[in-house]
């Protein structure tokens, strides 16, 4: 007689181990992630850009469009304040 994974005969270990791997994975992503939102929303909010305020804060990609605010967006806003 065959018994198949799915049925519950299978290597129960696996998606145990799978899962682990996962979670280890999730937590420095869900740290990285946060950090770069944490302050971008900052500069977006000190430079009173409401936009991108709302923009970040509703658009969750693992910190890239934060990276960009921050480096490239805010960057260009501060310079026409400044002038």
């Amino acid at each position: 007689m065959m018994y198949n994974y799915w049925n519950g005969y299978g290597n129960s270990f696996l998606p145990g181990m799978v899962a682990g791997w996962l979670s280890f994975l999730l937590i420095p992503i869900t740290i990285w992630s946060i950090f770069w939102m944490g302050w971008a929303l900052w500069k977006a909010a000190k430079a009173d850009s409401k936009v991108w305020f709302i923009v970040l804060l509703l658009v969750h990609t693992m910190g890239i469009l934060d990276i960009i605010y921050i480096f490239l967006i805010s960057k260009k806003t501060s310079k026409k304040g400044k002038k």
